[in-house]
């Protein structure tokens, strides 16, 4: 049987998603991209060869989509990431709707009519409504993000007002000094990643909302995007894979 594979290499993470030729999602995987993205499209292809997967097989189609999609030399084409997430995210959750990706360097807003992408923004690179801002407030706090999140739910969340993660570290780092409860700061964290990321989405507006990328899982940034925008937001653990399913689907 020949296979269709999507590669996606972001920045943080690099994911993998196979189709069979009924259409059905039939494996998927995510590994560290570390420093390299050559490196991290040997990695994935080792692993999926390893799972009965060869990219190289005849009949076996292979997509590259996302910040490192150019360094995935097995590959048979490449694909941009908004194209790429808007089909995964049709597959995943319908053809209508307004996907909101966050990612590792950027966050992505994908209004989607058809199945078809009708507008997109993103955000300054910069900008910290993104999941690396989250990793590195994470840290500055000594917790996982998942604690993070945990200490969020118990706070009463002060303002983090810079745009920049190395400015917004330094005003956490004096929070920390006032001695400003950790539950404080981390719902202040969170808040600033939210606001953020719902002002982008003012700039597509649409309905149904869909996220997708790392933070798919984390039900507190679920839970707050939705109350931001006064509508449910959906997800499910496969939209972290959206962009690989929807080079796949290329």
């Amino acid at each position: 049987m020949g296979y269709r594979i999507g590669i996606d290499i972001g920045s943080t993470a690099a994911k993998a998603a196979v189709m069979d030729g009924e259409g059905l999602l039939v494996h998927r995987l995510v590994i560290p991209t570390g420093y390299s993205s050559v490196d991290a499209a040997s990695r994935l292809r080792a692993d999926l060869e390893h799972a009965g997967f060869d990219p190289l097989d005849e009949g076996t189609r292979c997509v590259a989509t996302g910040y490192g999609r150019v360094a995935v030399p097995f590959a048979d084409k490449v694909v941009t990431e908004i194209t790429c997430h808007g089909a995964g995210a049709a597959f995943l959750f319908g053809p209508d709707g307004v996907v909101v990706d966050i990612g590792g360097q950027d966050t992505k807003v994908i209004r989607l009519r058809g199945g078809k992408v009708t507008k997109f923004v993103m955000n300054d690179k910069c900008a910290a409504g993104t999941g690396r801002f989250l990793e590195v407030m994470a840290d500055r706090l000594g917790v996982s993000q998942g604690e993070l999140s945990q200490l969020a739910r118990r706070g009463e969340p002060v303002k983090i007002s810079s745009m920049c993660t190395v400015f917004a570290e330094s005003e956490v780092i004096g929070l920390v000094g006032r001695g400003e409860p950790r539950e404080n700061i981390a719902a202040g964290i969170i808040e600033s990643v939210v606001s953020r990321v719902v002002s982008l989405v003012r700039q597509a507006p649409g309905s149904p909302y869909f996220l997708t990328g790392g933070l798919c899982e984390n039900d507190y940034v679920v839970e707050r995007l939705s109350e931001h925008l006064d509508s449910s937001v959906s997800t499910c653990s496969n939209a972290r894979f959206a962009g690989a399913i929807g080079a796949a689907l290329q």
